[in-house]
């Protein structure tokens, strides 16, 4: 049996009518068994439910919000796998808000720490100390040249500041462009960039910020079922031909435009973008958008900035970093979140050119490049490349995304559009398949309660805030995807629309 032979039989089940599905699974919590490991988790006592809410509304700050309206007090992570306060186990699809990538508490990772805790912690760059200089040898041989030089700072956010200051004070130039549905980090100038409004404060923000329309073949005003790179299109049709995008043209004018009217010109400082849109809904460009974008803002002048934050590090599979599945080479390139599988860390890799740059003053980050999140990110590192962790996401992310266009197709007043590559998968809910009016806020809510209470933690995301974002730990199994499939056609054969 052929290997998509075997991927159609193990998706069979998705072929079930609603009612039958119905019969197949009751409601109580032990319907669907997630696979057994070889790891027994330890009993933990834990502050009650009552007790933290209470701590939550008094000392914590009011931004911090959490899914759930009855949620699980987490208390230990294993691999794709967690556990709360009662012994119960989750398979985590969300990883972290796309940062879990080699697995919760990995064998290495916890010897590793364990290892330089009790050798060199914190001491900052301003000394000598081999873990930063293994740490970029290691990083800097993922990336073609030039892009070898590397500057380690703690978050995305921090990671896309710094990129544009590189950008600014390369190029002379102050404007940056950006897409609208784009985020790039809740700093008050990675604000600016963004183009998420409920993510804005009505503050003045960063100047010199110009956006052009993001190109969604889904949602946006061009494009359907020929126009990008994946293994599941839009449901829409569309005239575009093999190897030619008319949508991807039409969205080019309007960065065109941009550049025409919008900026000055003396040229663009540069232009920061996503391979595929994280918080904006896991949105995939129509083909040869980036491509050519990157040779206007060229043209003009400015830096190419691919935020791989979310995209890196083998998460789409097909390519270590998203913008390899472009075609083109950056000029600088951020990262962050699966870089260091949830301890602190983010790069900026750039040129050795660019990166002069910056010494046209002083700059500086006291706990970037430290030795503790350096000997976690060479372990990293090693465990994507020993694992085989890319081609995993790749294996496994093609047969969660075929399952899933397989329930799009079913319950297509739910189900809006399937999307993403690797272990990147965005699913959006709708009330009206013709209209694609979003799910209610109340409809969603229910939708994530419903998935948690049958053991599956998903994420939400997207500017209408209808998105299920799936991005678990890329040692994700074929059994794991078995169970959350299955779960997934429960939640929704059971989802009445809530106004």
């Amino acid at each position: 049996m052929t290997n998509m032979a075997k991927l159609n039989n193990s998706l069979k089940y998705l072929l079930l009518k609603p009612k039958q599905i119905n019969s197949l699974f009751t409601a109580n919590l032990s319907s669907f068994k997630l696979p057994e490991i070889n790891f027994n988790p330890k009993n933990y006592k834990t502050l009650d439910l009552d007790k933290i809410r209470t701590i939550q509304g008094k000392h914590l700050s009011p931004c911090l919000n959490y899914l759930y309206q009855n949620p699980p007090i987490l208390v230990q992570g294993k691999r794709q796998y967690v556990w709360d306060q009662k012994g119960r186990q989750y398979l985590d699809m969300f990883g972290g808000i796309v940062t879990t990538s080699v697995g919760h508490c990995h064998d290495r990772l916890v010897t590793a720490i364990t290892e330089q805790a009790n050798k060199l912690w914190h001491t900052s760059s301003l000394y000598l100390y081999d873990e930063i200089h293994k740490y970029v040898s290691e990083l800097v041989t993922k990336f073609p040249s030039p892009l070898n030089n590397v500057f380690l700072c703690n978050s995305g956010s921090e990671a896309n500041e710094f990129a544009v200051l590189l950008a600014r004070l390369y190029t002379g130039s102050h404007e940056m462009i950006s897409l609208r549905n784009c985020y790039h980090g809740c700093s008050p100038n990675t604000m600016a960039l963004g183009g998420i409004g409920t993510w804005k404060y009505p503050i003045p923000l960063m100047p010199g910020v110009q956006h052009t329309t993001c190109p969604d073949p889904y949602r946006g005003r061009f494009g359907g079922s020929k126009c990008r790179d994946s293994l599941v299109q839009t449901n829409r049709t569309c005239d575009c031909s093999s190897g030619k995008c008319q949508a991807s043209e039409m969205y080019l004018q309007d960065l065109d435009e941009v550049l025409a009217t919008a900026v000055p010109k003396g040229g663009v400082a540069g232009f920061i973008i996503e391979s595929i849109t994280g918080v904006g809904g896991f949105v995939q460009f129509p083909f040869d958008y980036v491509k050519k974008a990157y040779s206007k803002i060229k043209q003009h002048g400015g830096l190419f900035i691919s935020d791989e934050v979310q995209t890196g590090f083998g998460r789409t599979g097909s390519h270590y970093w998203g913008f390899e599945a472009h075609g083109i080479v950056p000029d600088i390139v951020t990262m962050a979140k699966g870089i260091g599988n949830g301890f602190p860390l983010a790069a900026v890799v750039t040129s050795q050119e660019i990166a002069q740059s910056i010494k046209k003053a002083l700059f500086f980050n006291t706990f970037g490049g430290n030795p503790l999140a350096c000997r976690v990110g060479s372990e990293i590192i090693s465990i994507i490349d020993d694992e085989n962790l890319q081609e995993n996401s790749k294996i496994q992310g093609e047969k969660l995304i075929k399952g899933l266009a397989l329930l799009r197709d079913k319950y297509p007043n739910v189900i809006g559009d399937v999307r993403g590559k690797g272990l990147m998968i965005g699913v959006e809910l709708i009330k009206n398949k013709d209209t694609k009016e979003p799910i209610s806020g109340k409809g969603f809510a229910q939708i994530l309660e419903d998935f948690k209470d049958n053991g599956v933690l998903v994420g939400k995301g997207g500017p209408l805030a209808n998105v299920i974002r799936l991005t678990p730990p890329m040692c994700l199994s074929s059994e794991d995807i078995d169970v959350a499939l299955q779960v997934s056609d429960h939640v929704f054969a059971n989802y009445k629309h809530l106004d």
